[in-house]
């Protein structure tokens, strides 16, 4: 730290955060979380329990004349037992809207991954850390600083060379999105690139809300009282892959549970538009079942499912399935709900885009995959006439 600048220290409280819906103090400072309390009772593993607390979406924003800002932090990153380490996650700043600076923390607890296939894991306590940025543009800007999206982060002090005044309200439009690790960021290089953040960016006046959960978009219910109890202007539901690659359902279960999870969402949301998103192009699972296993054959960590295709008669689930059937539930439904939309998930991501921007793993797209991801949500649904026209 530089001993000549006189510091302005500021409270982190919830005026200043944005993408979060609940706050918990720790010793340390508070903790992001993307699920409220209520619902955090209800998880059942610690894999929803680990993805909800990582802050994919979740970002300071205020107006400053400072030209330097220090974040600290306690983050808990992730190790894979026998596996190179993972990259620090990266804190992106930006200035009225545009990427000015990154920076990572050193430091943190380790949260080592023992075992891929029951989740398994080890925590390891370790020391709080700085996110520096320096030379920001000068004169009076509103600062965004986005947390790693998938990398727990405490959030202990915040420290500028100029007052800092929160931004109450912008007139923006909340934008609240549920979905899985592809939503979450998996594979995106930096936290303000995972393909919604580019897509409420790049569609102007939205507020995102972003509870894309690796591994576990999984229909919870609680996850659905969540978002029925979030002020919201436009709701996305982005579903399916989970479900096949975890094998936590059959045909008879699917149907009913996607109903149910949108009748609760509807009941705090009753004519807000709704989209109901089928899953992206995914090869290795467009028509063969789950439940998708880590494959090391080719020295790096890819995917591959397991199942039988020939169990999809009795009731095993693909994604070719359940486009199927997440297309005629929009379809029956929309018949008395006319705010309800839907939209096949290889509008997204589809043949072409995959023969472009390979998935590096066989599950989840890279950066530029991402990209191109938001670019195609912003097109067809912020695009003119399209269901979330401003």
């Amino acid at each position: 730290m530089k001993t000549d600048t006189m510091w302005v220290t500021t409270p982190i409280t919830p005026d200043l955060l944005r993408g979060f819906l609940d706050l918990e103090p720790t010793r340390h400072g508070v903790l992001p979380h993307r699920l409220p309390a209520a619902a955090r009772r209800q998880i059942p593993d610690s894999q929803l329990a680990m993805a909800e607390a990582q802050p994919s979406g979740v970002r300071l924003v205020f107006r400053t004349r400072a030209t330097t800002v220090e974040l600290d932090t306690l983050p808990t990153k992730r190790a894979y037992r026998g596996m190179p380490a993972v990259p620090d996650g990266v804190y992106d700043l930006l200035a009225d809207g545009e990427l000015a600076a990154q920076a990572t923390v050193d430091g943190g607890n380790v949260r080592t991954i023992t075992d891929l296939r029951t989740g398994a894991a080890e925590l390891t306590d370790g020391p709080t850390g700085t996110a520096r940025f320096t030379d920001l543009p000068a004169g009076d800007k509103r600062i965004e600083i986005w947390m790693p999206h998938a990398e727990i982060t405490e959030l202990i002090g915040l420290r500028t060379d100029a007052p800092i005044e929160p931004i109450t309200t912008d007139g923006q439009r909340v934008w609240l999105h549920h979905g899985s690790s592809i939503s979450q960021g998996s594979n995106a290089a930096h936290p303000s690139g995972i393909w919604p953040a580019l897509a409420a960016r790049h569609a102007g006046g939205v507020e995102l809300i972003n509870l894309g959960f690796g591994g576990s978009a999984l229909l919870d219910p609680f996850t659905a009282r969540a978002m029925r109890d979030t002020p919201a202007d436009l709701i996305s539901v982005k579903v399916g892959i989970n479900i096949v690659n975890t094998d936590t359902m059959r045909l008879r279960a699917f149907g009913p549970a996607v109903h149910g999870f949108l009748d609760t969402i509807r009941d705090g949301h009753p004519h807000t538009p709704l989209l109901v998103v089928s899953p992206i192009l995914c090869p290795i699972q467009e028509d063969t079942p789950g439940p998708l296993m880590p494959d090391f054959s080719t020295g790096t960590m890819r995917f591959k499912a397991t199942g039988d295709p020939a169990d999809v008669a009795a009731g095993r689930l693909t994604l070719t399935v359940i486009r199927d059937v997440l297309a005629r539930i929009v379809e029956q439904r929309a018949v008395d709900d006319p705010n309800l939309h839907y939209l096949d998930g290889r509008d997204l991501y589809g043949d072409n885009d995959f023969a472009e921007f390979p998935l590096p793993d066989a599950l989840h797209p890279d950066p530029d995959g991402h990209r191109r991801i938001g670019e195609n949500f912003v097109r067809h649904v912020f695009g003119a006439g399209r269901p979330f026209a401003g």
